[in-house]
């Protein structure tokens, strides 16, 4: 049984006309008929009488009438909801790597609420590859990623770009010093994050750039322990300018480095295949709107 056969007879029974109800439901006669004696067929009941042009229920085909309607309105009420409420389908499942989510999920999810109250945001924090993984697999709808990923099951959309920066402790002498040039770190322990994050390979790369390998002295798994260390004098590291917090200035001093200086750009990653649904749209929307809102330069 099809709900366009249900449609029909519910159409048949209100223009009285085979003819007429093929119009209004735009089939052909032939089409209509057709289905009307498959759906007589399934239930084993004439449901009307062809009395010339005339089309007249049955008794079968008047109790059955009133069936079909009910499950035809309750139908069309679901297919309204879904499409007029803003509030309908409200779960979606992110996620965000380390060196992202303490930073953009809480700001995310509470703008979320404010907007969407029904929007149920379902997250996850790990490494780039496995939050690759999960979207590439179905478990996750969106995942928000600092580098871009070779995936060809996966849409990668750039929607963020923000420099990255030198952290140095109070008492550090790059603290003060007038002009800071990757040259003057090829000597200093730096404090990274540790395998797996995209942040120490953009490290790693800058300053393999500029010459020289820098040397590790302090994995960690937590940007807040990046942060500790330095403060303590452990080390020097470069974050996104993204982390920085007000607190910070009580022990931390950011620098923007001379010459060609890093920067991150954040991604967007979604499966080609998989159904954008509304609440898809509004979390992009609202993600796109917490980012713009974010200092894009130091200072």
């Amino acid at each position: 049984m099809e709900l366009h056969q249900l449609r029909y007879l519910v159409a048949i029974a209100e223009t009285g006309n085979f003819t007429r109800a093929a119009q209004r439901t735009n089939v052909t006669q032939p089409s209509l008929s057709q289905q009307i004696m498959k759906l007589e067929r399934e239930l084993g009941h004439k449901l009307f009488h062809r009395m010339g042009r005339r089309a007249v229920p049955t008794g079968a085909g008047t109790a059955f009438l009133e069936r079909a309607r009910r499950i035809l309105a309750e139908v069309d009420d679901a297919t309204r909801d879904l499409r007029d409420d803003p509030h309908a389908l409200r779960r979606i499942s992110v996620g965000a790597s380390n060196t992202i989510a303490p930073f953009l999920l809480p700001r995310l999810l509470t703008r979320c609420r404010e907007l969407h109250p029904h929007l149920q945001v379902e997250t996850r924090e790990n490494f780039r590859s496995q939050l690759a993984h999960a979207v590439g697999e179905g478990e996750l709808e969106l995942a928000i990623i600092s580098l871009p990923v070779n995936d060809r099951r996966l849409s990668v959309e750039p929607v963020f770009h923000e420099p990255l920066l030198l952290v140095v402790g109070k008492d550090h002498r790059l603290a003060t010093k007038p002009r800071v040039t990757p040259a003057d770190l090829a000597n200093e322990i730096f404090i990274l994050t540790g395998d797996g994050s995209s942040l120490a390979e953009q490290i790693q790369r800058f300053c393999g750039d500029h010459d020289f390998e820098p040397h590790v002295g302090h994995l960690c798994a937590q940007i807040a322990t990046v942060k500790a260390l330095v403060s303590l004098g452990a080390g020097i590291s470069i974050l996104p300018l993204m982390v920085r917090a007000p607190e910070d200035t009580q022990s931390l001093v950011y620098r923007n480095l001379a010459g060609r200086a890093p920067k991150r750009t954040i991604h967007v990653l979604r499966h080609l295949q998989r159904y954008q649904s509304r609440g898809t749209e509004q979390l992009l929307a609202v993600l796109r709107e917490t980012l713009s809102s974010l200092p894009k330069k130091a200072g």
